[in-house]
């Protein structure tokens, strides 16, 4: 069965969502979400303050709307990594580089997503922390059952349970990003992800 076609007019309201979420992220990420008006955010996306109402019951509703959809933005890019043909330890390289790739083509966006998102502003938007929290977990799961089929195919030793590594990985790059992010003359992403994935590589193989 083919997929509804979207209307003309649906395809405009689409448009016009994501002019005020490109605006909004623009605003935040200067300024911060605090020192942000819905004003500020209906002029910089040019639209008059009542339709931006139409979309957004208030500014928490339009920060969390734009923080699940740079989520997903993060995770689609991060599940071709994955996904693309190649055994377990290609599949860990391209998640590790692809993971480097986002985030520092994303740098205004990232520093938005980790200066709100670990902030209280980010705990006190009842259930945004916890869709957060179940994206991270399914991708977790994902990257889990890479090291489960590495350890299968006897490619890795087994020194700990497949969720745990993908735990320990995934704060590996997290570390390394935060470095970067901090101080990016001081302290690059790594090129080669085995700088990374040796860490965890030289008791795993």
């Amino acid at each position: 069965m083919e997929p509804k076609a979207i209307s003309r007019r649906e395809r405009q309201k689409i448009t016009q969502r994501n002019e005020m979420l490109a605006a909004a992220h623009e605003l935040f990420s200067e300024k911060g979400y605090h020192n942000v008006s819905m004003h500020e955010i209906a002029a910089k996306s040019e639209f008059a303050i009542g339709t931006l109402y139409k979309f957004f019951s208030n500014k928490e509703d339009l920060y969390k709307a734009l923080i699940l959809e740079l989520s997903d933005r993060f995770l689609t890019a991060l599940s071709k990594a994955i996904e693309a043909p190649g055994d377990e330890i290609e599949k860990l390289r391209r998640y590790v580089q692809a993971k480097g790739e986002v985030f520092r083509d994303k740098a205004a966006t990232i520093r938005l997503y980790f200066a709100e998102t670990r902030g209280a502003s980010f705990h006190n938007m009842a259930g945004l922390d916890q869709n957060i929290r179940n994206r991270r977990e399914g991708f977790l799961e994902r990257i889990a059952a890479i090291f489960e089929s590495g350890i299968r195919a006897g490619r890795f030793h087994q020194i700990a349970e497949p969720y745990i590594l993908a735990v320990a990985l995934d704060n590996l790059c997290n570390a390394f990003l935060f470095l970067w992010l901090e101080n990016p003359e001081k302290h690059s992403y790594p090129e080669n992800p085995d700088a990374i994935l040796n860490i965890i590589f030289k008791e795993l193989i």
